[in-house]
C-alpha cells in the first residue's frame, strides 16, 4: 500500500473539522432552545432580571458545552465520510491504494484536544455551575433552600445500632429531627416514627416508641425514652455531580458517605476520567462505520443510530451504578468500551 499523503489527511480533517463546528454549533443551539423554552415561562412569571436569567443560563452552560462537545463528534465523522461517499471522493482514493482506516486514524488527535477540553470542563466547570443553578433558581422564585437533610442514616457503635430514614437539622442548630427511627442495643428493639438527635446532649429522643425483646410481645412505651448516641451531626454531602474533581478525591479517600454516596461519587469520578477519552473513541467508530456508507441519507440515519445507542447507555449506566448492579468503575467505562468493540469489528471489516 502506498504512503497516505499528507495532503489526502489534511483534507479528510479539513471536511471533518468542518462538520464539527456545524455540528458543535447545532447542539449548542438545539440544547440552549430547550433550556430556554422550558425556563422562559417561569422566568417571565416570576420576573426575573435579565442578570437573574443570565445566572441561570451561565450556570447551566459549561454542562451544555461538555456534551455538544462530545455528541458533535460523531455527527461530523458520519456526515463528511457520508458526503464523500455520495460524491465517490472514498471509492477514488481506495482506487489508489489507499487503506481505508488510513484516513480513520488521524482523526484520534483533534478529538483527543477536545477530550483535553472535555474534562477540564466536566472536573470544574461543570460542578461549579451546577452547585450555583439551584440557589439561582431559588431566587427566582423567592424560595428559602429546604433545611438540610440526610437519607438512611445509620451509625453502628459497638454492640448497638442506631438508624433513621431521615435526619432533618431545620435550624441549622444543635437539634436535628428524626424520621423513621430504628434503635438496636442490648437485644431488645426500638421502633417510632419521629425523634430528636441532641448533638450538644449526645443524645436521641423518641416518644411513643415501640419495644420489641427476644421472646415478649411488642409493647408501646409512650413516654420519652432517652439513648446516647456519641456520633456527630454532619451536613448531608452535595451531589458528586456538583463537586469539582480535586475535592470528589478527598471525600472519597477519607471514605464519606454512605455507601451509595460513595457508590455515586466513584462512579463519577472515574467518569470525568473516561468521558473525555468518548471523543476519540467516537471517531474512531463513526470513521470505520462511516467508510461503510454509501451516501449523505446514510450519514444521516448512521447518525440517529449512533447517538442513540450512546444515549441509552449513558443514561442508564449511572443508576446501575449507584444501586450497585455494576461496579462504579466498570458502569463509568461501559460506553467507551462497547463502542471500543464496535470499532473494533468495523476496523476488521475494513482491514
Amino acid at each position: 500500500m502506498p504512503r497516505v499523503p499528507w495532503t489526502l489527511t489534511r483534507f479528510v480533517l479539513r471536511e471533518v473539522l468542518r462538520w464539527y463546528a456545524a455540528g458543535l454549533a447545532l447542539f449548542l443551539i438545539l440544547q440552549l432552545v430547550d433550556a430556554l423554552s422550558t425556563t422562559a415561562g417561569a422566568l417571565l412569571t416570576y420576573h426575573a432580571s435579565p442578570a437573574e436569567a443570565l445566572a441561570v443560563f451561565g450556570a447551566l452552560a459549561p454542562n451544555v458545552l461538555n456534551r455538544a462537545l462530545v455528541l458533535a463528534v460523531p455527527f461530523a465523522v458520519l456526515l463528511a465520510f457520508g458526503r464523500m461517499q455520495g460524491d465517490s471522493e472514498v471509492k477514488a482514493v481506495l482506487a489508489a491504494g489507499v487503506r481505508p482506516l488510513s484516513l480513520v486514524w488521524p482523526l484520534a488527535l483533534p478529538f483527543a484536544l477536545v477530550g483535553v477540553l472535555a474534562f477540564v470542563n466536566a472536573g470544574y466547570l461543570v460542578p461549579s455551575g451546577l452547585e450555583r443553578w439551584e440557589p439561582t433558581w431559588r431566587r427566582i422564585f423567592n424560595q428559602t433552600p429546604p433545611p438540610p437533610s440526610q437519607e438512611n442514616y445509620t451509625f453502628a457503635p459497638p454492640g448497638a445500632l442506631f438508624y433513621a430514614g431521615r435526619v432533618t437539622n431545620v435550624t441549622g442548630g444543635d437539634v436535628a429531627q428524626l424520621e423513621g427511627v430504628l434503635i438496636e442495643r442490648g437485644g431488645e428493639t426500638i421502633t417510632a416514627q419521629t425523634g430528636l438527635w441532641d448533638t450538644r446532649q449526645h443524645t436521641w429522643t423518641v416518644t411513643h416508641a415501640w419495644v420489641t425483646r427476644p421472646g415478649e410481645d411488642p409493647r408501646l412505651v409512650s413516654t420519652p425514652l432517652v439513648f446516647s448516641q456519641t456520633d456527630t451531626l454532619r451536613p448531608p454531602q452535595r451531589p458528586a455531580e456538583q463537586v469539582s474533581t480535586p475535592r470528589l478525591r478527598e471525600r472519597l479517600a477519607a471514605g464519606l458517605g454512605t455507601p451509595e454516596e460513595r457508590r455515586a461519587d466513584t462512579f463519577e469520578l472515574v467518569r470525568r476520567g473516561a468521558d473525555p477519552l468518548t471523543p476519540v473513541v467516537f471517531a474512531l467508530a463513526a470513521g470505520a462505520l462511516g467508510l461503510g456508507l454509501r451516501n449523505r441519507a446514510a450519514g444521516f440515519a448512521a447518525v440517529v443510530v449512533f447517538l442513540v445507542a450512546f444515549y441509552v447507555l449513558w443514561v442508564s449506566v449511572p443508576q446501575l451504578a449507584r444501586v450497585g448492579a455494576l461496579a462504579p468503575a466498570l458502569a463509568a467505562w461501559l460506553p467507551n468500551l462497547v463502542f471500543l468493540l464496535v470499532a473494533a469489528g468495523l476496523a476488521w471489516r475494513l482491514r
